[in-house]
């Protein structure tokens, strides 16, 4: 038993409605599931905001019944897109599964649950794991336990709160677009916000727990957005929803037909009040269907293409702008894991080349344009380019200068040695100091016959140790001439290794070679990345 009241529930419901519309682009920002068209969180917000618009409209006084019809039916007719429609079939559920309970505790909010599920589920077709559904049914759990434990209703408000947003954390391990993009459900995350706010305005509390555990900003996996654009190989262009209003339509029959005419289908409500929605590349056929048993209202026609490249267009903006800094960074490199590395220290364009490919002015000018800072620090990473990259820093109209790096890892260092609230010249000068602590060591295989810097031969075949542009080793394994060469660069006086292995170099060899370092070289820290540069198996740093 409880001392809640109508008003008091009328209240949280417009307060939930509220909550999450002040988070709708929040939930927008995550959708890539079905089709990114980015507006889970317009639709969700839209669909409650018709039910408190339909509360508002009851006579004082009415009775929980006439509340509960009242929620169902704005919910049918606010229902926006699939998630909308879902939406709508959950707080369905939630009064008829209310209905059978005289009072509000426990027990009867388990019950609720249970049929707000039961009511989703038959709702859609082909349920996926992952979504909005995945986290009715671990809330509905939640409640379901918390009845069994005999928790008192605060606490089990709670507790099935924190079982929505740990629900929504594990939305990508359940679907793998999610996992790929990086994101959790959108549709899961704004059902745990309305439950969320829901919850604090029925308890009076001032905050919602998804702001205490600060949910979106350092969930696990994180919740951030990428710049994408995988409209290619949806097969289906146009969102369309509407109202119908028969006393004749069979809803399987409906739904067979829409199954037909696209995915995403759903039917819902009862006679003489239906929702429809589907996603489709022929809306007019899908009219002309409603249109023959019955009348059709509140028609809505989405292109989705249009709404994804929009979506698009919206987050490479709002990237743009938050990506704006005092010093940007381009750097030179060949190999994905070398790439990856510089991003993750800071640097914005990565032009390909190093070795065995230099780029051009114009190719280093080109990625400069493309930073959007104060001024740009281009890193060549190799001897060869380096008289490029000063023409382009002298003709580019962004402030623009160059750190003379001969090599990714020494990249690294000079990175480390950067800061942003320093000027151009200043870091120019501190990056480069740092180079001069740092011996590159490059191991590849002789193509032609030579002679190393100290008049030894060298046959075609031959693997070869280079120390700063010069052969200071030369054998028949990779392992034993980078050890040679580590003795020939005196790394016993050093601190730090860099290895970074190449695209034929097998982690198994990495690994192997990792180990043998280490075990001549006791007082050295070794720390060895995936470069995937080609032709030079092991290139490495100390310093």
């Amino acid at each position: 038993m409880t001392d809640y009241t109508s008003n008091d529930i009328l209240n949280a419901i417009a307060a939930a409605s509220k909550g999450l519309s002040a988070r709708k682009e929040e939930v927008n920002r995550l959708n890539v599931f079905p089709v990114p068209d980015g507006d889970t969180g317009t639709n969700m917000s839209l669909t409650v905001a018709m039910v408190v618009e339909t509360l508002a409209k009851l006579p004082i006084g009415s009775s929980r019944e006439d509340m509960r019809k009242a929620i169902t039916n704005g919910a049918l007719m606010g229902a926006r897109g699939n998630s909308g429609v879902i939406t709508s079939q959950i707080l369905r559920g939630l009064c008829e599964g209310s209905a059978k309970c005289d009072t509000l505790d426990v027990s009867s909010v388990s019950i609720a649950f249970d049929q707000a599920v039961a009511t989703a589920f038959h709702a859609v077709r082909k349920p996926v794991e992952g979504t909005i559904l995945t986290v009715l049914k671990d809330s509905a759990a939640a409640a379901k336990k918390a009845a069994k434990k005999k928790m008192e209703l605060a606490e089990a408000f709670d507790f099935i709160v924190e079982a929505a947003y740990d629900s929504v954390k594990s939305t990508p391990e359940l679907l793998p677009v999610l996992k790929e993009n990086n994101v959790v459900d959108a549709g899961g995350f704004g059902l745990a916000i309305l439950m969320d706010s829901f919850v604090a305005a029925i308890l009076g509390r001032g905050g919602t727990l998804g702001d205490e555990l600060a949910f979106a900003r350092t969930a696990e996996p994180k919740v951030e957005i990428e710049h994408i654009n995988d409209w290619e190989g949806s097969k289906y262009r146009y969102c369309n929803e509407f109202l119908v209003d028969s006393d004749t339509l069979d809803k399987d029959e409906a739904l067979d037909f829409l199954a037909t005419m696209g995915d995403c289908e759903l039917c819902v409500g009862s006679t003489p009040k239906f929702k429809v929605h589907v996603h489709s590349n022929t809306p007019d056929k899908v009219l002309q269907y409603f249109l023959e048993r019955g009348q059709i209202s509140e028609v809505f026609i989405h292109n989705m293409q249009l709404q994804a490249e929009d979506r698009n267009d919206k987050l490479a903006a709002e990237q743009h702008a938050a990506e704006h800094k005092a010093l940007g960074f381009v750097a030179v490199a060949a190999g994905s894991g070398n790439v990856k590395i510089l991003e993750s220290l800071g640097v914005d364009a990565v032009v390909s080349g190093g070795q065995t490919m230099n780029p051009s002015t114009k190719d280093l000018l080109d990625a400069v344009n493309t930073v959007d800072a104060d001024a740009v620090i281009i890193l060549p990473n190799n001897s060869n380019i380096i008289m490029a990259a000063n023409s382009a820093a002298e003709v580019s109209e962004i402030p623009c200068a160059v750190v003379p790096t001969k090599s990714v890892p020494a990249a690294f260092s000079a990175l480390f040695a950067a800061d942003q609230d320093a000027g151009l010249d200043e870091n120019v000068d501190e990056m480069t100091a740092a180079l001069e602590e740092v011996k590159t060591g490059e191991v590849t295989t002789a193509i032609k016959d030579a002679k190393d810097a100290h008049g030894g031969a060298i046959a075609a075949g031959d693997v070869i140790g280079i120390a700063d542009g010069s052969i200071e080793a030369v054998g028949a394994s990779i392992e034993d001439v980078t050890l040679a060469l580590l003795d020939a660069m005196e790394a016993a006086d050093a601190d730090n290794l860099t290895l970074l292995a190449g695209e034929e170099f097998t982690d198994e060899q990495l690994e192997a070679l990792s180990a043998r370092i280490e075990g001549q070289y006791d007082d050295l820290e070794v720390d060895a990345h995936r470069g995937e540069q080609p032709l030079y198996p092991v290139i490495f740093s100390i310093e």
